[in-house]
């Protein structure tokens, strides 16, 4: 197994960061990846420390991301793909040299802070041939996918209707003047970028809203806000979308939201019947067909389809949630890269993975609606 796994190098993540361990996590479950080095900090003792406090090599424990390159380049067992799981404003250089030097990417999630560069690493992937991953985590879902497969079959008949949320309440009060880490880059403009809660959880909420429906926004009218005085940057986010279809949607995000802890949901309403799902609930799916009694499809659970059946680990009645969700992604962007590596094409849930066009995409919705807010909601097309 172990010539079989991919080797990992990863960029930030290091001593106190939350997602780095999430990723780790999300690399080991399924046993794909080993993680053999990195560049775990911007500070280089810490980066060697954090590094020591994963048990790797010294000598692939960076001090920065040139030695990195330089070295691994070089190396006889190099690593084939570099996660980024920096802050913002930290994903754009380092996922483009990394591509630049032949490894492939899994990046967080925005894409970049500007359009421009996430257009930029979009057209060096084409380039490059190589595997780049955004982590859209949500998509990873069993019964996400569940969903997406019921309404790409129809059986929902036309989509109407979409209401996306995630309500959070963990910035409703002032934390990043505790000195909270979490809080303080994401109301940092300069380095979460041009938005707050919109591009940090309202990303996640656009990007299920089109992978789950299959359907493209074509524009939205945003309203967004801040409530917790002092802040630069978005705590709050209310808009209206329209698809090509001329189904209409809406979305909130909201970190701003006393009694909410990790609250993304999705309703889809169609000709035919109804699908709703929730984050904090994830191994259900509640499917309503007109004129009938609502049903709960269970993940692990009797008249899945392919999708959904591909994503679960365990039998029914065992829960799956974030980290399984999150190291859907990490699998799938696996078979992407062994597919590559082989020079065939990759099938199956590999091409559910959310790519460097998602990320693209979603840097596009985080400029629309800013954009649309700073003109009083207008409509703004995408």
């Amino acid at each position: 197994m172990a010539a079989s796994r991919l080797r990992l190098a990863m960029i930030g993540g290091g001593r106190g960061a939350f997602i780095g361990a999430v990723h780790r996590m999300a690399a080991r479950l399924d046993d794909r990846y080993e993680l053999v080095g990195g560049v775990f900090s911007s500070d280089p003792q810490r980066s060697r420390d954090s590094g020591a406090d994963l048990r790797l090599a010294p000598e692939r424990c960076y001090a920065t991301l040139d030695d990195m390159l330089r070295t691994e380049r070089n190396r006889p067992d190099r690593v084939d793909v570099v996660a980024v799981v920096t802050p913002n404003h930290l994903h754009y250089d380092p996922a483009k040299r990394c591509l630049e030097a032949g490894f492939h990417v899994i990046c967080d999630k925005p894409l970049t802070t500007t359009l421009a560069h996430a257009e930029e690493l979009s057209h060096l992937v084409g380039q490059t041939k190589r595997v780049f991953a955004v982590t859209y985590n949500y998509s990873g879902y069993p019964l996400v996918r569940q969903a997406k497969e019921m309404i790409a079959s129809g059986e929902l008949g036309d989509i109407r209707v979409v209401q996306t949320e995630y309500a959070q309440d963990w910035l409703a009060t002032p934390v990043e003047a505790t000195g909270n880490k979490q809080a303080t880059w994401r109301v940092d403009p300069e380095r979460s970028g041009m938005a707050g809660a919109i591009g940090d959880i309202g990303t996640h909420a656009f990007h299920l809203t089109e992978f789950m429906t299959g359907m493209r926004v074509t524009q939205l009218a945003a309203d967004l806000s801040i409530a917790v005085p002092g802040r630069r940057l978005d705590d709050n986010g209310q808009m209206l979308m329209r698809f090509a279809n001329g189904a209409r949607a809406s979305l909130w995000a909201s970190q701003v939201a006393p009694g909410n802890e990790n609250g993304l949901r999705i309703r889809v309403y169609g000709a035919k019947a109804g699908l709703e799902w929730s984050q904090e609930t994830p191994n259900q799916l509640r499917f309503a067909p007109v004129g009938e009694q609502p049903r709960i499809l269970t993940r692990g659970g009797p008249g899945l389809g392919a999708w959904a059946k591909a994503a679960v680990r365990v039998p029914s009645g065992h829960p799956e949630g974030y980290i399984e969700a999150f190291a859907q992604i990490y699998s799938d962007a696996a078979d992407l890269i062994v597919a590559s590596k082989e020079g065939r094409a990759a099938s199956g849930g590999a091409l559910l993975v959310p790519t460097v066009a998602d990320g693209v995409r979603g840097v596009q919705f985080i400029q629309a609606a800013v954009s649309s807010s700073q003109r009083n909601a207008a409509w703004v097309s995408l």
